[in-house]
């Protein structure tokens, strides 16, 4: 594609989003991962976690890039909007989905050492600048990777 500044606009519009008197570009690498790094994020957990993940996204217009869940952790790149610091927002969806799994899957609650808490305290995060594909692929395809380093296979909880 030739660099005319209708393509300029093009790309403009498709990466920056717009809120009512602003453009951002505000996009950031999240992980974060159960209490005691239980492996317990398989299966139709995960298809459950990453639905409920997926609503509070939308409810708080959060655009999703790329997202993997593992068995013991979980990466996102998504697109914060400026008028919600990344803080408020991992408070609001690590603790919805923690009351979510809860009670969805009571048995949770008998892991040993939960104390009424799902995730860890804290997370990683780091502003995706020029190498947003990069890092990306690397969330698509960590697990694939991590599992031939280790060799595991997947485990049931259910």
């Amino acid at each position: 594609m030739k660099a005319t500044p209708e393509t300029a606009i093009l790309v403009f519009v498709t990466k920056y989003r717009k809120l009512s008197h602003s453009f951002y570009y505000c996009v950031y690498h999240v992980v974060w991962t159960p209490k005691y790094r239980f492996r317990v994020l398989t299966d139709v957990v995960a298809d459950t976690l990453e639905n409920k993940i997926r609503a509070i996204c939308g409810w708080k217009e959060v655009e999703i890039l790329e997202m993997n869940i593992q068995a013991d952790h979980v990466h996102m790149v998504c697109s914060i909007p400026p008028k919600m610091s990344v803080s408020d927002f991992m408070g609001i969806l690590k603790g919805k989905t923690a009351l979510m799994m809860f009670s969805n899957y009571p048995s949770l609650r008998k892991k040993p050492y939960w104390g009424n808490h799902f995730w860890s305290r804290g997370y990683f995060v780091s502003t995706v600048g020029v190498d947003e594909e990069r890092i990306k692929n690397y969330v698509k395809y960590q697990e694939t990777e991590e599992r031939k380093e280790d060799g595991t296979t997947d485990q049931k909880l259910f």
